[in-house]
């Protein structure tokens, strides 16, 4: 059970950010933070595709030139490359929440969401 556990450390420590990333986005009432947690589950998914794609004693898909050599196991490319793809968009999607961020804070000179939320309802 314990040596099971070991092998699939990835997996487990994968889970872990998840849910501490998905618990500071749900207790948190500053945006700030929720945006953090938000990065720490992008971080977490990406750990979890890039453990999937991972094979023990796997090659770099790149073929020498001749006859394919038997019984060599290569590493998949895929999730390396939808990872890359997925930085890209979380970078970017992080840099637009802080962008509105910053223009929440100079309209209601707040940066929790509760107190804005309130602000709001007695606006209206």
């Amino acid at each position: 059970m314990i040596g099971r556990l070991l092998q699939n450390f990835h997996y487990l420590v994968a889970v872990l950010l998840f849910v501490i990333g998905f618990h500071t986005m749900l207790t948190h009432a500053n945006l700030i933070k929720k945006i953090m947690g938000m990065n720490i589950m992008d971080t977490a998914v990406f750990l979890l595709f890039i453990a999937g794609g991972y094979v023990e004693g796997g090659r770099a898909p790149i073929l020498p030139p001749g006859p394919p050599v038997a019984g060599v196991r290569y590493v998949n490319p895929v999730p390396a490359a939808l990872i890359l793809t997925g930085i890209v968009i979380a970078v970017s999607i992080t840099a637009f929440a802080l962008g509105l961020i910053i223009k929440l804070y100079r309209f209601y000179g707040t940066l929790d969401a509760d107190e804005i939320a309130a602000l709001r309802s007695r606006a209206a």
